[in-house]
């Protein structure tokens, strides 16, 4: 007599799924990293910005969110961007020329701010797609879509809405950040590289480099 009873077997997305819930599952050390970005972005805006037009500064904080998405990868570079808004919002001086409260969530950099979080993702999404070996352009493509792009995207039409300027216009005006922002991105391309050579460890959470990465893809059937 056969049996209507079979062993059962995994499904076919459990492996996405438990990877999935490893890349958002946070230890101590991924804290730790995550408070000390928030920190890094902070200190990068101690100098006051260069306001435009008298809206949005221009301030060296993009850096520390590019580097944010590249180091600790999609979800803990995002993550801690929203630990820096949030104690920003509880009032700590944390943006630009010490900057916080609840109020910079409603001027116009509240776009660009909502940015940093969904930048960071996407910049870890792109870099370490796959969980390949980092490389010179996919890193900068990385930071120029997460980076630039996306934050453009968020920041320059709530910036239009609050300033009550056409969207076209205020577009038009935020291109005077251009030129800085591909500078801050080819630095943290430059600097992640160096620290894929040097450091490696420093990518613990977000995926394998260098050697390791050789490794695994040397041994990945043919």
């Amino acid at each position: 007599m056969s049996s209507d009873h079979t062993p059962p077997t995994p499904s076919a997305d459990r492996p996405a799924r438990l990877a999935g819930a490893q890349r958002r599952s946070f230890d101590a050390t991924d804290i730790a990293r995550m408070a000390v970005f928030a920190a890094f972005v902070a200190v990068l805006g101690l100098p006051a910005g260069v306001s435009v037009f008298g809206a949005v500064p221009i301030t060296a904080q993009t850096l520390g969110v590019m580097l944010a998405g590249v180091i600790l990868g999609a979800w803990r570079g995002a993550t801690s961007m929203v630990i820096l808004l949030a104690l920003a919002a509880l009032g700590l001086p944390l943006l630009s020329g010490g900057r916080g409260g609840i109020g910079v969530f409603i001027g116009p950099t509240a776009g660009y701010l909502l940015g940093w979080v969904v930048g960071a993702f996407v910049i870890g999404l792109i870099v370490h797609a796959g969980g390949r070996r980092l490389t010179w352009l996919r890193t900068f493509i990385g930071v120029v879509v997460g980076g630039i792009v996306t934050i453009y995207a968020f920041g320059i039409p709530v910036q239009a809405a609050v300033t009550r300027l056409p969207l076209a216009e205020t577009a038009l005006q935020s291109l005077v950040f251009l030129p800085g922002d591909l500078v801050k991105a080819v630095i943290a391309v430059v600097i992640t590289m160096t620290l894929v050579r040097a450091y490696p460890k420093a990518f613990r959470s977000a995926t394998p480099v260098g050697r390791r990465s050789t490794r695994s893809e040397s041994q990945s059937p043919q």
